[in-house]
């Protein structure tokens, strides 16, 4: 394969620094060397996807030796940034061989033999295409949330995932799962803490997410750097930031929705995309479990946060840290002592170590061929939060099997020949 590598010398226009690929015995992908670092191709040069990285530059045996990027200056920056961290931690920077990028940049490094997986951190319309490729490839993949925005896609990206099964590590990136926090209140309704789940309130309130203005950048250009804003890039923001609680609430009640109606809407937002800015659903679940779901997205202010009440106690947590259960089981993080689960303070500090805890399990299941596969559960998830987001649009309830049936498809209608 050519690759469409950036030049040495635009590279070093950039950084000083001396590059070079770090080498590990290939039989790590079959978790036969634990004292190989693992090698990372890292996808999709924003900001959540760097403290992903980091999360795993930091805490596991591995290295950001190759990156990929649309764009130039993205990758400039991901390499000044990467390089900077090699030299702190004592080894070679990226080869400027192994920057990708451009619209085929996502295939460059999926086959890039140098890598052995890939953080797919990509605007998340192009997921499911990637993850394709990627697995495809041969490669392990920790791919950032959500698995979709429309339902081919998230079909699309459950079906990768049966094809890797058994082969390759898939994570997707709910890590609040391992935040305990939510961790210790989920198993203890698991448990049996609070008995039946009977109906659950849950809500993500946040402050709006900004951009830059961009002024020489094409209309296309300037879409897909602010893919948030853009209903299609991003799946509006139910399914790229509100997901996390729905993915809880599938955690919680091993399941997926079985139909939704709801509303919305653009209220106070007035930048230039057309996502909403407030959403407001109501989730059926089997068994006629309600589930109650707010969220806006242009308060000051951040409050994230689930409640699960049963027939025998209420099970609750919260971003900032507080997880409790009632009843007869009672429990609550404020009575953890010093030394204890959460923090030397004998409290939760917020999420915690979640993204520590997240990818130190992920490569601990590369080296030990102990593969993870959440391909279907993270698009379930996303498929949720579709079925929410439909019905909201539609101002109607929308079933699970209509919103499957209906094989809503957002394909072609972002053309990057065109960029």
């Amino acid at each position: 394969m050519k690759y469409n590598s950036i030049t040495r010398r635009n590279f070093m226009k950039t950084t000083a620094l001396t590059a070079g690929a770090f080498l590990v015995d290939p039989h790590i992908l079959k978790g036969s060397s634990a004292n190989s670092a693992i090698r990372i191709g890292f996808l999709g040069c924003g900001s959540r996807g760097t403290s992903v990285a980091e999360a795993f530059v930091n805490n596991t045996n591995s290295r950001i030796v190759a990156i990929a990027d649309l764009f130039e200056d993205n990758l400039m920056s991901a390499a000044k940034h990467w390089n900077g961290i090699a030299v702190q931690k004592g080894y070679a920077g990226i080869d400027p061989k192994l920057m990708f990028k451009g619209p085929d940049a996502y295939k460059q490094i999926a086959h890039c033999e140098q890598v052995d997986m890939i953080i797919l951190s990509s605007p998340d319309y192009f997921h499911p295409q990637h993850l394709a490729e990627i697995v495809s490839a041969g490669k392990h993949v920790y791919s950032e949330k959500p698995a979709g925005v429309d339902v081919a896609g998230c079909l699309s990206f459950i079906e990768t995932g049966e094809r890797a099964k058994g082969k390759l590590s898939l994570d997707v990136g709910f890590q609040v799962r391992e935040a305990p926090c939510f961790s210790k209140v989920v198993n203890r309704i698991h448990q049996g803490a609070i008995g039946k789940v009977c109906y659950g309130s849950i809500h993500y309130h946040a402050s709006a997410i900004g951009y830059p203005e961009y002024p020489s950048a094409s209309p296309l250009e300037k879409r897909i750097r602010r893919f948030y804003w853009d209903r299609v890039l991003s799946g509006d923001t139910i399914v790229d930031q509100d997901i996390h609680v729905i993915d809880i609430t599938n955690w919680v009640l091993k399941g997926h929705p079985l139909k939704a109606v709801g509303t919305g809407g653009r209220k106070v937002r007035n930048d230039a995309g057309n996502i909403w800015d407030n959403w407001s659903i109501s989730f059926t679940y089997p068994e006629e479990v309600h589930i109650n779901f707010s969220a806006v997205q242009f308060a000051d202010f951040w409050d994230v946060g689930v409640r699960f009440i049963g027939d025998q106690g209420i099970g609750e947590s919260n971003y900032n840290g507080l997880g409790r259960i009632t009843g007869n089981q009672a429990w609550s993080s404020m009575e953890v002592k010093e030394g204890g689960d959460f923090s030397t303070a004998g409290t939760f500090d917020g999420l915690g170590n979640a993204d520590a805890l997240k990818t130190t399990k992920f490569i601990e299941s590369i080296v030990s061929g102990n593969y993870h596969n959440q391909a279907r559960e993270g698009g379930e998830s996303a498929l949720s939060a579709i079925l929410g987001r439909m019905a909201a649009y539609e101002g109607r309830e929308v079933t699970w099997e209509e919103m499957i049936s209906s094989k809503q498809s957002y394909q072609g209608e972002i053309d990057l020949s065109k960029l």
